[in-house]
């Protein structure tokens, strides 16, 4: 088996496809983003990334059957008059810095060869807190991004993130501006404790925006009542849960 090995089952031809990525990591904030919109707007999955950069396991799957951890990548056409698109989202981020940096540049060449020109990662923003209310901060490749960008509410801070954008949310805008590619990181702040709907929710909602998309935010919704019910418990409960300091989660996973 090769370091990395893409699978296609098809070849689709796309018109200026744009690119968002979600994997798992901190609230699992952009995995969960990706996969509610790729389900939403009904994303055709057309090829599997498999890497020995990822860890040596299988998952076992509701009906008994094993599959490989992978990346799986799907696309969406729109109409003649909106850009196309290609959703990424798996079951891990590599396990070195060395795999993440040879998965990245490994995507942004089959990126390339799709015709993809502008990215969108998604990620959380830990801050070892409840959070209430998200805000979705942004970083991006170009400084009239910046400004498109604030236009829809996100929010560019000084020192925020203070640790930089780690794994594969940062790297892909770092090394696509390699390839001559435009990118924006759209980052929810999360507790980091739970799974946050309510975090790929505000990131959703930013995204879809900026893209004239139009999807259901019910089930997110409906998860992110499940997790208030737990964190209200866990208030109840003398303590709470234990905070961990703030440069331990301020990154994007």
């Amino acid at each position: 088996m090769d370091d990395i090995t893409m699978r296609y089952t098809e070849k689709p031809v796309l018109t200026n496809p744009i690119f968002v990525e979600g994997l798992p990591g901190i609230g699992n904030v952009g995995k969960l983003a990706a996969e509610h919109l790729k389900d939403e707007l009904k994303g055709v999955k057309f090829a599997e990334l498999y890497s020995k950069f990822f860890p040596p396991q299988v998952l076992v799957q509701d009906d008994g059957l094993v599959r490989l951890v992978n990346h799986e990548f799907y696309h969406v056409k729109r109409t003649p008059k909106a850009d196309d698109m290609v959703i990424m989202t798996g079951d891990y981020q590599g396990l070195t810095p060395e795999g993440q940096y040879e998965l990245s540049d490994f995507i942004l060449k089959e990126l390339k060869g799709l015709g993809v020109k502008m990215m969108y990662t998604l990620g959380g923003y830990g801050l070892g807190r409840m959070v209430t209310k998200p805000r979705v901060l942004g970083a991006a490749t170009s400084i009239d991004l910046v400004k498109e960008m604030e236009k829809h509410g996100v929010v560019f801070a000084r020192g925020e993130p203070g640790a930089g954008i780690v794994g594969a949310s940062g790297l892909l805008l770092g090394l696509g501006k390699l390839y001559d590619m435009q990118s924006v990181c759209l980052m929810g702040e999360t507790s980091g404790y739970f799974v946050d709907p309510k975090s790929a929710q505000a990131v959703l909602e930013v995204l879809t925006h900026v893209l004239d998309l139009k999807i259901s935010f019910a089930e997110l919704e409906n998860k992110a009542k499940q997790i208030d019910q737990i964190t209200s418990k866990l208030r109840d409960t003398e303590g709470g849960p234990e905070v961990a300091p703030k440069e331990d989660l301020g990154y994007i996973g």
